[in-house]
């Protein structure tokens, strides 16, 4: 069974292409080396994340200590980060001649997933008491046969309306 830890903060006031620079940096990324990462990064948003990630191993924590799962903290990985639209705030800012500019100000939504990574990179982590199902799949590839396409006789002599 494949477990996620999962951390998210909602309402984060920078635009989430801002948050997607540093989401970027630490994607794929072991625990540790993202925290360092961040903690050298010099974006603001950066403070943000590390919290939000340090909030996802203290979840993989928990379902370590309370709920019997077998997690090995030192394995864990970024599995995916992701910074989405939030709500827009409209705002106007006076301009010349009595005129006014409307600009955005934009929000994010941030999402970090932890996963557990393997002895030979994949990913990994199970419950305690349940075994995973060993695959016994034939060690040749197949091959995928592909169909040919014909023209129906219903449409193989007509003219589209645009070649007339």
């Amino acid at each position: 069974m494949k477990m996620e830890f999962r951390a998210q903060t909602r309402f984060v006031r920078v635009s989430p292409q801002k948050a997607r620079l540093v989401l970027d940096l630490i994607k794929g990324r072991r625990v540790e080396e993202a925290l360092n990462t961040l903690a050298f990064t010099k974006k603001r948003v950066a403070a943000k994340v590390e919290k939000l990630l340090r909030s996802a191993v203290e979840n993989a924590n928990y379902m370590s200590s309370e709920k019997n799962i077998d997690v090995d903290l030192d394995n864990l990985y970024v599995k995916h980060a992701v910074a989405n639209d939030g709500p827009r705030m409209k705002r106007i800012r006076p301009a010349p001649m009595g005129r006014a500019y409307r600009y955005v100000r934009r929000i994010a939504h941030i999402e970090i997933a932890l996963a557990e990574r393997g002895k030979n990179g994949a990913g990994l982590a199970t419950v305690v008491g349940e075994e995973r199902p060993v695959s016994k799949a034939p060690a040749g590839k197949a091959k995928a046969k592909t169909k040919k396409k014909t023209v129906s006789k219903k449409f193989a002599g007509k003219k589209s309306a645009g070649n007339r």
